[in-house]
């Protein structure tokens, strides 16, 4: 997979006077002039007098491990986790205080009232069920809340402080919309991203960390929660997502030639790009101003024929040949049900079921039947046999793809994200951060 490799390209030489590194004047052979031990990691810190507790770096690593199904993590890793943890918890920090000081704090009213949609809408549990859910994973409901704040906090600032900043012209918008006509046809892509900010002195560190976590992410890490805790992009808070887009809009030749070569599904990265790294995760994808058959609805009618317990593997594929043999006689979906029942067989109906919600086997399969068809039989000796019947199809309506106002917005997202990014390095340069 293209791009999956580590792609940064080696620092520029000093004399060059590349970059931060030519600003500093900084030489080609760097002499040590005293030690720092590897193993000697600062678990806490006290950032402009405010004191970030190793019980709470914990907790906070402890959501993460969680989101990612408690997956096994070495010791080498869980030091690396924690050290990202307690960099976001200074942020996060910083955020609020900055909140505060701007007269714009969080209440906690607001706290516990996004706390308690959370748990409905993502967790799928009562606030006092997610209070105890997270007790027996070793984090709290207060690390939880305390993200939220940060969220917030973070949001009212860019909202009052950068958004109305940031100035799009007409013009700009005019000229991206004809791109955009003469472009019809061709791919557009819903990615996701992870970006972690570099210097010139933690460049190496970055890309560490980068690999650390796209090998997580290979594992079977969540993408959203990783991005969520990790990523430094105002895209952070809603799981890394970007949302549908042509490559030209990344604005960075090595992003859009890695994703260019990716599938849905496929992970690249980490890739250098001016300021940091950036890990890549490709969705979706779709034909610009085409429609995508894979929007189509569907009526279906599944037909399955349970296995009895203590079925042999030489009788199942007796009885799914027979099975077969009947389905294929069935004169469409008008006499499904009536040939179902003559086998013993049960039908399950569903009118609205968009393709996009099936797996990709059958999503394949079924865009290829006319009415009254069946897909191949699928199953197993546990589950039994079973077919899917199409009995209709809505076909999606051509895109015209996005207007004039959603262009415009697009491209004041991205510039709010960039200031962003730099109205939170100005508050970690102006912080007294001190390591316990």
């Amino acid at each position: 997979m293209a791009g999956a490799q580590d792609t940064a390209a080696p620092a520029a030489p000093a004399e060059q006077g590349a970059g931060a590194a030519g600003v500093f004047n900084i030489p080609d052979n760097v002499t040590m002039l005293g030690t720092m031990d590897p193993n000697n990691r600062r678990a806490t810190a006290k950032v402009n007098g405010q004191i970030i507790t190793g019980t709470d770096v914990d907790q906070r690593a402890a959501l993460i491990i969680a989101a990612n199904e408690g997956a096994e993590i070495s010791a080498q890793e869980m030091q690396n986790l924690r050290l990202q943890v307690l960099r976001n918890l200074i942020d996060e920090t910083l955020q609020i205080q900055e909140a505060r000081a701007q007269e714009m704090e969080v209440t906690q009213d607001e706290v516990d009232q996004t706390y308690n949609r959370l748990a409905v809408q993502r967790f799928n549990r009562t606030p006092e069920e997610l209070n105890a859910h997270l007790r027996t994973i070793g984090s709290s409901p207060a690390s939880l809340k305390r993200q939220i704040e940060g969220e917030l906090a973070w949001s009212r600032l860019v909202q009052r402080n950068v958004e109305p900043f940031v100035n799009v012209s007409s013009e700009e918008v005019t000229e991206l919309h004809d791109r955009l006509k003469a472009a019809r046809g061709t791919t557009e892509y819903r990615i996701g991203e992870i970006y972690l900010s570099a210097t010139p002195t933690t460049r190496e560190a970055v890309a560490q960390n980068a690999r650390r976590i796209v090998d997580q992410l290979r594992e079977g890490g969540s993408f959203p929660a990783y991005a969520r805790q990790f990523s430094e992009a105002s895209t952070a808070a809603v799981g890394g997502e970007l949302g549908w887009i042509r490559l030209e809009q990344l604005q960075n030749p090595a992003l859009e030639a890695a994703a260019r070569e990716m599938q849905p599904g496929q992970l690249a990265g980490p890739i250098e790009i001016p300021g940091g790294f950036s890990i890549l995760y490709v969705i979706d994808q779709r034909q610009i101003g085409m429609a995508d058959p894979r929007d189509a609805v569907l009526s279906l009618k599944q037909i399955s024929l349970d296995f009895p317990k203590g079925t042999s593997e030489a009788q199942a594929r007796q009885r799914t040949a027979e099975f077969t043999k009947a389905v294929t006689a069935m004169r469409g979906c008008g006499d499904a049900d009536a040939g179902a029942a003559a086998i013993g067989a049960n039908v399950v109906n569903n009118d609205e079921i968009p393709v996009r919600a099936l797996p990709e086997a059958l999503q394949q399969a079924l865009l290829q039947l006319n009415v009254g068809q069946t897909t191949p039989p699928f199953g197993s000796l546990s589950e039994g046999v079973r077919v899917l019947m199409l009995c209709g199809r809505d076909d999606p309506q051509v895109e015209s793809g996005p207007n004039f106002d959603q262009l415009m917005s697009q491209l004041e997202e991205d510039r709010v994200g960039k200031r962003a990014q730099r109205y939170l390095r100005d508050l970690r340069r102006d912080a007294v951060i001190e390591y316990n």
